[in-house]
């Protein structure tokens, strides 16, 4: 009998219209990631930005890491075992932490790890102890202060300390704390980085001894042996890095003390605009975009795309600072004085004003339409979850009245009568950050014809030298957890040694003695108690303005198999990943 093929070729034709146009897989062995932010060091002591360290934690091993998603398990990584005081790696009093290395670990350059490269990394991270980097995450539980140096800008450091805080033996590393310190595995979990020891000092790098390490203390990034090089143990080691291009590469490391990475290759790319970012994951030029909760609708019905949606994320953002005395040499002043032209280099040193600006921001429109409802409304810079948090702490509430009152009572009436400009900058990238920008111009320009704020973007490096040295009069940043404590949002916002602070030019004695406080504090019940005195003093002051705590997400082709995401992870770690 004659088979009847006509119902098998009108199948197979309707399997063809169905079938997405670009179902075939693209780069198999690679991954490729376009963000927002750019990189700006390969020197894993200097950074201090989601981008940069985000890559980091790729490349470079530490201790011990969280498990999977988790923030409150931890597994071992170049440590064989995690301390605890039941195995005995932590002291009765909890001074002493104890890590035992794994034996035939090897650097990227074929070096094997030993006990000393690992004391040279945890002491290089805390006392090269760039201004403004991570050091202090650290060298506050190790050393008892938040940085090296004095007020006259000398070490602080005695030899004795240094001798005592950090210790090798044959088989593992002793860290000693100056204190009890209740988030140190979270932090070594995030940030015990461990490079080569001899070829650091190949690259003409610190050599290790306290004699020598003021030379480096608090030098230039771009000073570093390390700024451009990277040598480290993880599943990936650096290809290339073209500042130019704002890209950079990584490939597996075939000698991973574990098991190779499955994927070959990493891209990381610069790719400030979402429209661009969207037709590359579109086109499947790329695996994996950065975007921002009003971009969401944009990726609805595109085949082959999902998102990754409602990630915890420890955030914070956007957050506008006040410059409480701005750099005199800052274009984005104008006249420089109180004339309708521009604003006086203190002017938001006035808490009046401050308060003004809080009352004249939309904080429930901007939740609406700018998060599309998948925040909640920020009540300080603690997220939910944490210590110190309160769903009822007070707020301020865009009230017009109120921020009339304000403006008009500063200055003895004068910015009311004279107006102001100046101008607020985001950085390029953050959709959410210039929504947040354009929102606060419309409702503070709103009120007074005389008001008037220029709104610029700048590029991340620019963005970030103009927020920590003081150039900028107001700007927009947020702030994810480098560990899951309140203490890492507490310090760097609020402590006069933290980032936030010195950005903002600001500090308050009772604020820090609080946050020094809390953090040595045993008593989960008063650490509490604590931080929501120091949210409320800011609060009363008008420090800082707070927005939101967002969910993350992240736009990804479905043939991306193994993602996963941690709420301190800062980016993706693309050991995990393989593509089908």
């Amino acid at each position: 009998m004659k088979p009847d093929t006509s119902r098998f070729f009108v199948l197979a034709a309707a399997l063809l219209l169905a079938a997405p146009l670009d179902a075939a897989l693209k780069n198999p062995d690679t991954v490729i990631y376009a963000h927002t932010g750019e990189i700006t060091t390969l020197d894993p002591v200097y950074p201090y930005d989601s981008t940069t360290q985000g890559m980091m934690l790729n490349v470079y091993d530490t201790l011990i890491r969280f498990a999977g998603p988790s923030l409150t398990d931890f597994q071992p990584a170049l440590a064989a075992k995690v301390p605890s005081e039941k195995n005995g790696l932590i002291s009765p009093d909890g001074l002493t932490y104890r890590f035992p290395l794994r034996k035939d670990v090897r650097f990227h350059k074929g070096e094997r790890l030993t006990p000393e490269d690992v004391r040279y990394s945890l002491l290089r991270f805390m006392l090269i102890d760039p201004e403004g980097g991570p050091a202090s995450l650290l060298l506050e539980p190790v050393f008892g202060q938040a940085t090296t140096r004095s007020p006259e800008n000398k070490l602080t450091i005695t030899r004795a300390e240094f001798d005592k805080a950090v210790k090798a033996d044959r088989d593992g590393v002793t860290v000693r704390l100056k204190r009890p310190f209740g988030p140190f595995l979270s932090i070594m979990a995030r940030w015990s980085y461990v490079v080569d020891k001899k070829w650091c000092v190949a690259n003409g790098e610190w050599d290790g001894a306290y004699e020598t390490i003021g030379r480096f203390n608090n030098r230039q990034k771009e000073s570093s042996g390390l700024y451009r090089a990277m040598n480290g143990t993880g599943p990936f080691e650096l290809d290339s890095w073209d500042q130019n291009r704002k890209q950079l590469n990584l490939k597996a490391f075939p000698g991973y003390w574990s098991s190779p990475a499955r994927i070959k290759r990493v891209i990381m790319k610069t790719v400030s605009d979402f429209a661009a970012r969207k037709t590359l994951l579109e086109t499947g030029e790329a695996d994996i975009i950065d975007m921002a909760r009003p971009n969401e609708p944009q990726l609805a019905g595109l085949q082959g795309v999902h998102i990754a949606d409602n990630l915890p994320r420890l955030l914070t953002d956007p957050v506008f600072f006040f410059t409480f005395t701005v750099n005199a040499n800052s274009q984005d002043i104008g006249s420089g004085k109180l004339d309708g032209q521009g604003i006086p280099p203190a002017f938001f040193s006035s808490a009046d004003v401050r308060r003004a600006f809080a009352y004249a921001f939309d904080y429930a429109g901007f939740l609406k339409d700018g998060m599309k409802g998948k925040a909640e409304r920020a009540r300080g810079a603690i997220p939910p979850g944490m210590a110190g948090y309160s769903p009822t702490a007070p707020v301020y509430e865009y009230n017009r009245l109120r921020a009339e009152e304000y403006f008009r009572k500063a200055y003895g009436g004068e910015v009311w009568n004279k107006g102001f400009r100046f101008t607020l900058t985001y950085n390029n990238g953050s959709d959410i950050r210039q929504l947040a920008c354009e929102s606060l111009k419309r409702t503070v320009e709103a009120l007074n014809p005389r008001f008037r704020i220029d709104l610029r973007g700048v590029d991340w490096p620019v963005y970030i030298d103009k927020a920590q040295n003081r150039k900028a009069p107001l700007f927009t940043r947020g702030w994810t957890g480098d560990y899951p404590d309140p203490h890492n949002f507490a310090f760097p916002f609020y402590h006069s040694k933290g980032r936030f602070a010195l950005a903002q030019g600001f500090a308050d004695k009772e604020l820090d003695k609080l946050i020094e406080t809390a953090v040595a504090e045993p008593s989960a019940a008063k650490r509490a108690l604590l931080y929501a005195r120091v949210q409320a003093k800011a609060h009363e002051n008008a420090l800082q303005l707070y927005t939101a705590h967002p969910l993350g997400l992240y736009g990804l082709r479905d043939w991306l198999k193994g993602f996963y995401d941690n709420a301190v992870f800062m980016g993706i770690y693309f050991y995990p990943l393989s593509k089908q």
